[in-house]
């Protein structure tokens, strides 16, 4: 019990200490839970979104997938005709059978011709009005489509895009555009993640997504009553005979939540490994607030030592001080995971997805890791300092306070971190000489490990160094207080290494991450110049298709001199070698595609591919399947016929775009697959005539304007987007690893506001023999500077490395150009002086409000 009351006694003291180390625990349970809580929200979303728009039994055309998605390459969705309808109605079990057809092969725009998908990456839906949605929307104002000219908007989408009954719109599809106007709006009555729906009468969604009548895309089955969904499946699938994929609504509902399952583990490991990095910046935190609370209370535990405390009690008391703070800390955390979930949930229905409140999910397992989480790594991160503590004698009463340090153990620290850093800097050399990438990324990850806990290990060693060096260029100009500031970073290394680790690990991922985003724009910008010889590219950032209507837009337009076609599809390939290869990729192209694109060739011809009944391949397949010039590879098109394609090139393998492309002419393609078939564009090369660029790029968005979903792009603006996206997403991993700097920020506060305690006497003495005010408060604000920079410098530095390495591993996939983001790592540089500036605030204000007679009397 008394230790229990020493803990808590202590702990109550110094509660003010203990806050900041507190606030890094609940921050870094507060990521966990919150992601914990986030994704459990998103799935149970999406689960009772599935069960709810789902019939008991489901039979969808060939070509649909598991999951109901129901599209092809040529822009129209697998159809099934209308005679389904009825076999499956007569089928036992079945008590109603209505066809229904749909497709996310489309955009819709309004009366400017504004795209009115959703911009969060939901999809677009336009279907026929049927009695399944008539169970899960409800109509709110107007009435169902009843003819050509009508169509219902979902009441999500009208808020948004601020839509009204009579509005005209228009849907593009691979078919053409059908314009009508907004008959009706209907709610949602379970939540809609941020789908945009769009409702048409029977046989008009019909005309306008399949282009004929008497087909459906799917068959929704009602089962009688006293029939199970398995019971009506297996009755209809003899009545079938297997000629369609049938499906309970469980199944479906499965298959779905598997695809949002894909994307969700990934996004929850994502964030769930930042969370990681905050936690173990924290560890840094709550060992520096524990070893200096140790040296302060070094006479403490003398005394207690010398009036029987044994080395067990005096360790336990600080790992109770640890498990309150972790405690406390953690409950805090859990509570703020709920709140910071929220947060998102509301960020996200902003961006379009909606996620209502209703469906907060919060498993009982998720409290409980936050809390064991929180617990554990308080503890943990506190037992080297407990132990130190427990190694104090009874002579210790007899001395100033302060635990003298242990040189042996700082040898000994000194040759680990040696040898890790050395380990680490094997491995990256390793890493940067390996021949494959695979194989190189298993150096590059341990020599990152390595050189991190290298690092760390060898903080002390190194702060002595290059505090000397930094004082030298920044603290110097100060005079005497710059100089009293270096020293006081230089009194304890291994303070100033622990603390500066912590902001080291996450400017280390920054600046890594900003070498390799860098260099793989740069690497692609080489690639575009050397070997894209058109002028514009066409495409849709969402991966819409290319319509044929807008293929004839495009080649309408004024000053252009041609517009080359590109397709993609799969197909089965025998080789030479005897092997057959399924769902191997294969691009159509026009012949113009040889020049718009400078692919190396290594034999051949490339122009030569596009001769009838011929194709290329790249080098690696030619060397696997002892494919050469003249061989002939058996190429079964997908919905289509097999044809004995005529090996005409050979190209590189060591290519960034279009790497592993193997090229036929669209007209080959066209011989074989039936033209209704036939792949839309993926994307379109435009080249203007001699001396008419400036036209030809104003002439094709002209044209353009009436499909939004495409993008029209000269080779800056493709550059530019590039380097958009990738920035986009550095952004965003900067943004979650903020919290990891947040955490290390709190980390130099609590370090100088313990620092300060500390030398309570010694200011005192400093401000009794003339130290004002103003310069005290100056010396602790260069002190926390040089800490931040120093902290800085070994993680930008480590940074650079780990980047540098990265990029030889992306040399290997054709991204050869190693870039160093120069403003960003001095821009970086330059805001940890003021990071360090920011943290000293409260601890220089309290320093400088110290009654000097009271300071001096301190013991």
């Amino acid at each position: 019990m008394s230790v229990m009351k020493t803990s808590l006694r202590n702990f109550f003291a110094h509660k003010g200490r203990m806050a900041l180390s507190a606030i890094a625990v609940m921050l870094s349970v507060a990521f966990v839970t919150g992601t914990l809580v986030f994704t459990d929200t998103m799935g149970t979303t999406f689960d009772k979104l599935f069960a709810a728009t789902s019939s008991d039994v489901t039979v969808s055309a060939k070509g649909a997938s598991d999951s109901g998605e129901t599209q092809s390459d040529n822009g129209k969705p697998p159809v099934m005709p209308a005679s389904v309808v009825d076999k499956v109605g007569g089928a036992d079990g079945v008590k109603s059978a209505e066809g229904t057809v749909f497709s996310t092969s489309v955009t819709v725009v309004d009366a400017d011709k504004d795209n009115l998908s959703p911009t969060s990456g939901a999809p677009t839906i336009v279907g026929n009005w049927n009695a399944n949605d008539a169970r899960t929307m409800k109509i709110s104002s107007g009435n169902a489509p009843r003819g050509p000219d009508q169509i219902m908007v979902d009441a999500d989408t009208a808020d948004k895009h601020d839509l009204k009954l009579g509005d005209p719109i228009g849907v593009i599809s691979a078919v053409g555009t059908h314009e009508a106007k907004i008959s009706g709006i209907a709610d949602f009555q379970v939540t809609n993640p941020g789908a945009a729906i769009f409702y048409l009468d029977t046989e008009t969604a019909q005309k306008t997504l399949v282009g004929e009548t008497g087909v459906y895309t799917n068959v929704n089955i009602t089962a009688a009553n006293g029939f199970t969904d398995a019971q009506v499946k297996k009755n209809v699938s003899a009545e079938l005979g297997g000629a369609y994929k049938v499906q309970t609504a469980k199944e479906i509902a499965d298959a779905n939540a598997k695809d949002v399952g894909e994307f969700m583990s990934v996004m929850k490991y994502a964030m769930l490994g930042f969370a990681g990095i905050a936690f173990l910046v924290g560890i840094f935190l709550i060992i520096n607030t524990f070893s200096m609370l140790v040296a302060q209370r070094t006479r403490e535990i003398g005394l207690m030592r010398a009036i029987g405390s044994s080395r067990g009690q005096v360790n336990r008391s600080v790992l109770v001080e640890a498990l309150l703070l972790g405690v406390f800390g953690s409950i805090l955390g859990v509570a703020g995971g709920v709140g910071l979930a929220i947060g998102l949930m509301k960020l996200m229905s902003a961006t379009g997805m909606n996620l209502s409140t209703d469906d907060l999910t919060i498993a009982w397992t998720t409290p409980a890791v936050g809390l064991l989480l929180g617990i554990v790594v308080t503890v943990l991160a506190a037992y080297v300092p407990a132990r130190r503590a427990g190694k104090v004698s009874p002579m210790a009463a007899l001395r100033d306070a302060g635990a003298p340090l242990d040189a042996k153990a700082g040898l000994v620290r000194a040759v680990i971190g040696l040898v890790l850093t050395g380990a680490g800097g094997y491995c990256l050399y390793l890493a940067s000489a390996a021949d494959k990438a695979s194989e190189g990324s298993m150096w590059l990850g341990g020599g990152v490990v390595l050189s991190l806990i290298g690092f760390v290990v060898i903080g002390p060693l190194l702060a002595g160094a290059v505090v000397r060096v930094l004082g030298a260029v920044v603290l110097r100009a100060f005079g005497p207080v710059g100089r009293m500031a270096e020293r006081n970073a230089l009194r304890n290394p291994r303070r100033t290494g622990a603390t500066g680790a912590a902001l080291m690990i996450g400017l280390a991922l920054v600046a890594c991450l900003s070498v390799v985003g860098s260099s793989m724009v740069a690497s692609a910008t080489e690639q575009l110049d050397k070997t894209v010889g058109t002028d514009f590219i066409i495409q849709s950032d969402t991966g819409q298709l290319i319509t044929p209507q807008a293929v004839k837009a495009a080649k309408s337009a004024e000053g252009v001199k041609n517009v080359t076609e590109y397709k993609w599809t799969q197909a089965d390939f025998t080789t030479p070698d005897g092997k057959t290869l399924e769902k191997t990729a294969i691009t159509a192209a026009d012949p113009s595609y040889a020049t718009d694109l400078a692919t190396e060739v290594v034999a051949g011809k490339l122009a030569d591919a596009y001769k009838p009944d011929s194709m290329s391949v790249h080098e690696k397949f030619a060397k696997d399947h002892d494919v050469t010039l003249g061989s002939k590879i058996a190429v079964a098109f997908k919905d289509g016929r097999t044809a004995d394609l005529t090996v005409r090139a050979i190209t590189s393998s060591d290519v960034v775009i279009d790497a592993g492309a193997m090229y036929t002419s669209i007209d080959t393609m066209a011989k074989y697959v039936p033209a209704d078939k036939m792949p839309l564009d993926q994307l379109l090369f435009a080249s203007a005539k001699e001396g008419q660029d400036a036209a030809a790029y104003k002439s094709l968005k002209a044209a353009l304007h009436d499909y939004p979903q495409y993008e029209v792009r000269d080779q800056t603006d493709y550059k530019e987007a590039l380097k958009g996206q990738i920035d986009q997403l550095l952004n965003m991993i900067y943004g979650l690893l903020a919290l990891a700097i947040i955490v290390a920020i709190l980390g130099v506060v609590n370090t100088l506001a313990l620092s300060v305690v500390e030398r309570t006497r010694e200011i005192g003495l400093m401000r009794a023999i003339g130290l004002s005010r103003r310069q005290l408060r100056r010396m602790i604000r260069l002190e926390s500077v040089v800490i931040a920079l120093f902290g800085a410098l070994l993680g930008l530095g480590l940074g650079m490395g780990w980047g540098a390495t990265a990029q030889q591993l992306l040399a290997l996939e054709g991204l050869k150009v190693l870039d160093i983001p120069w403003p960003t790592i001095i821009g970086v540089f330059i805001g940890s002086a003021f990071v360090g500036l920011f943290a000293a605030l409260v601890p220089a204000f309290r320093a400088g409000r110290m009654n000097v007679l009271n300071a001096i009397a301190t013991e």
